[in-house]
């Protein structure tokens, strides 16, 4: 980057932007096979972007046998670890390179801040890249203690060709949590990005080969859900199928694999993640800040939000005074404005949805501390105010579903294990989080939750050295770590006799 962005003239970058709308296969960009196109358009604006290829059935087809091809050459899947790694160390330099296109993308495609895109979301994915590449010569293979008269190897190889799913929230990181392992570990890679936000797989996929990955080895298929998702989820000659998204959707794609060819599974679905403070922990300005970006940063639309706040009885209106303060330093902004701290929701179903949970848990008896409105109607785009509810009881719609959406719901507790109750008494399992001063209590809290993650005296920490993904509907399988690669490689036993 050569400049801060608040120096960025963004409005003008976005008049003078090319957009990449075809479906990428084969190191080659192509016209769906039927021809047909879907509609992308700005959530800040209400307006269309671009005309995207919307493949379907053959264009999924046509992707995987190229990616099928390119694993049987073997130009990536049996390159020298070391050149791999070169590659895609390269792909990350790329990455960076382009940060401003792909940030300014993925504002537009998606109504994110431009500064959340440039300086989360681009090195975020960059970082990805790199770390999964520097791994690449790191990780060793096993030697099994069998005894003198046998040696046992056991190896990891590449699966083959791996599919993936991903969401509109973070397009380029969760495309980046896929295909950075999927690479570094041989395979090739068939993506379907959402159609709510297309734009930078398909530029990052040109990225790809720029670098030096082998054509046919990243390919891209834009095309809506029901088509070229789920041909790509049903296809028999793919080995693994990764996703990232609604419960609702991950129950299809588990279907999906055993209609066909019981492809490997991954799944990181919805979250309803409580946040629960005690009455205990001494600096409830620290609570109350990272319970107020844990549900407002990227307009809610985030899969960890910490949506529901579990406080102890005594400190709620204190928390929620804070809370209130800072929303209020978070009302939705131009997207493109350097100094926008909260964005548009991605398309117009998405905010008729939170609206409609905002209203529902109004008839549900919950009362509304702030918010709660739709704004900014006069730029034709689809923007909502953060919104508090409190009174919340743990049945209501608001405390249990998945909203997706700037909407925080509070509820009091009295003692530890009511927090626990009311923490676990929901389908999901993402992550949660506690905050005390008592060691006891947070060690015996954080074994109690059923949560892929619990956070202690913080909220959403992150770090690629750490797995990420859920239990029960929340998921199946991790994403980030070493733990990731597991997933897209197979254990091979070779047994040798030296009697």
């Amino acid at each position: 980057m050569n400049a801060k962005p608040e120096q960025i003239s963004w409005h003008e970058r976005a008049r003078a932007l090319e957009f990449r709308t075809q479906a990428f296969i084969g190191g080659r960009y192509l016209d769906a096979a039927s021809g047909a196109t879907f509609d992308s358009i700005n959530p800040a604006t209400g307006k269309l972007l671009a005309r995207v290829a919307s493949g379907d059935k053959e264009d999924i087809n046509r992707a995987v046998t190229s990616a099928r091809a390119a694993f049987r050459k073997g130009g990536w899947a049996n390159l020298k670890p070391a050149k791999r790694k070169r590659i895609m160390l390269g792909f990350a330099e790329l990455i960076l390179k382009h940060s401003e296109e792909l940030a300014l993308l993925e504002t537009l495609d998606m109504g994110k801040p431009i500064s959340n895109s440039l300086k989360g979301d681009v090195p975020g994915a960059a970082r990805c890249v790199q770390w999964y590449a520097e791994a690449i010569d790191k990780v060793y293979d096993e030697v099994a203690p069998t005894g003198p008269g046998a040696l046992a190897l056991i190896t990891r190889e590449p699966l083959g060709v791996v599919g993936a799913i991903v969401p509109w929230n973070y397009p380029l990181l969760m495309a980046a949590w896929k295909f950075a392992p999927v690479l570094a570990s041989g395979n090739s890679f068939v993506l379907k990005p959402s159609e709510k936000s297309p734009l930078t797989a398909l530029k990052v996929a040109e990225l790809a080969v720029e670098a030096g990955i082998p054509p046919g080895v990243f390919n891209v298929v834009p095309g809506l859900g029901q088509t070229a998702g789920k041909a790509l989820a049903l296809h028999m000659d793919v080995d693994c199928i990764a996703f990232t998204g609604s419960t609702a959707t991950g129950r299809m794609i588990m279907q999906y694999a055993g209609q066909s060819n019981l492809k490997r599974v991954s799944l990181e679905c919805g979250g309803k993640s409580p946040n629960i403070v005690m009455a205990d922990y001494p600096d409830l300005d620290k609570a109350a800040t990272a319970a107020a970006h844990a549900i407002f940063d990227n307009q809610g639309e985030v899969c960890s939000a910490g949506s529901r706040l579990l406080l102890q009885e005594g400190i709620k209106d204190a928390v929620l005074e804070k809370v209130q303060a800072i929303a209020r330093t978070m009302q939705p902004g131009d997207p493109l404005d350097a100094a926008t701290l909260s964005g548009a929701i991605v398309d117009e179903a998405q905010m008729k949805r939170v609206l409609g949970y905002i209203e529902a848990g109004r008839n549900d008896g919950a009362s509304i501390r702030f918010g709660g409105r739709r704004v900014r109607e006069d730029s034709g785009g689809y923007f909502i105010e953060p919104t508090v509810f409190e009174g919340v009881k743990p049945t209501m719609a608001i405390a249990r579903e998945e909203i997706f959406g700037p909407v925080l719901s509070a509820i009091t507790f009295k003692t530890v294990d009511e927090a626990i109750e009311i923490a676990n008494d929901v389908i999901y399992g993402l992550v949660s989080a506690i905050w005390t001063r008592d060691i006891t209590t947070a060690h015996r809290v954080a074994r109690a939750l059923r949560a892929g993650t619990v956070y202690i005296n913080c909220y959403d920490a992150d770090d690629l050295t750490v797995p990420f993904g859920g239990v029960k509907q929340s998921g199946i399988g991790r994403d980030k770590s070493l733990h990731a690669l597991e997933k897209y490689t197979e254990l091979k036993t070779t047994w040798i006799d030296l009697s």
